[in-house]
């Protein structure tokens, strides 16, 4: 008994089922469909961090998404009620407030390299 009550609990606190669902015949009628909408690529994607369910698994895998202040980078992690609402972006990604990154940092300094050597040659 006491077993089954930590189990339900614990669907409870995941969100994939309701505080006032907690009988057998309502965790026994769960979906795989449930849990899939508990993972952080899903969650990603339905916050609108990313503009689909593949983009939210590169992002996730590219260390741009955190939950809370811990960056996350495992697609499959399973968000709990409570975490849900400070998914966010990284703050030490280009996407969020972090420096900008590679690619663009490369044609920050070319571009003030080659305009220095205009200047010289007028």
């Amino acid at each position: 008994k006491q077993w089954y009550q930590r189990r339900v609990r614990g669907l409870v606190r995941i969100g994939v089922l309701d505080e006032n669902r907690m009988k057998l015949d309502y965790v026994l009628g769960l979906k795989p469909e449930d849990f899939l909408e508990r993972r952080l690529q899903t969650q990603v994607f339905k916050l609108g961090l990313a503009k689909s369910i593949h983009h939210a698994r590169v992002l996730i895998r590219q260390k741009h998404i955190r939950v809370r202040k811990q960056v996350v980078n495992i697609p499959s992690f399973i968000v709990r009620l409570d975490a849900q609402k400070h998914i966010d972006i990284a703050i030490n990604s280009p996407y969020g407030s972090g420096r900008e990154g590679r690619v663009k940092r490369k044609r920050m300094r070319a571009g003030a390299g080659g305009a220095d050597a205009d200047e010289d040659e007028d």
